[in-house]
């Protein structure tokens, strides 16, 4: 059961509350974005979601944002501020602070693409 129309939601912006992001702000962060949203009065073409680890924990906080598919790493309350009313509203993505975009790849960041390794299963198979 939903509990509001989510028929003009043109984004949804999933906030990382993963044991190092929330080291790195997370909660600020989610709080910035949530602010913002409801500053703007945007609260029905942008939902949010916090989410435990995105995998990318030596880049937090992280946020992603979809559709587009942006992932964006070192995020404070202030970028987070700046994503609504740049990327959200504005339609700009925020360049800088972006590491992965679904059309580009990772882009604006030195270290590997690899992520944070996945266990692998144990036993045969």
């Amino acid at each position: 059961m939903t509990t509001w129309n989510l028929s003009g939601t043109c984004h949804h912006v999933l906030i990382c509350n993963g044991g190092s992001c929330m080291r790195q702000q997370g909660e600020e962060v989610t709080k910035a974005i949530r602010e913002e949203i409801a500053l703007q009065q945007a609260d029905a073409v942008v939902h949010t979601t916090r989410t435990r680890c995105n995998g990318r924990c030596e880049d937090a906080c992280i946020v992603i944002v979809y559709p587009e598919g942006v992932w964006y790493k070192e995020m404070t309350p202030e970028l987070g501020r700046e994503l609504v009313k740049e990327h959200l509203l504005g339609g700009r993505p925020m360049r800088e602070q972006a590491l992965y975009t679904y059309q580009e790849g990772f882009v604006g960041t030195t270290r590997g693409s690899e992520g944070t390794p996945k266990p692998q299963p144990s036993g045969d198979r």
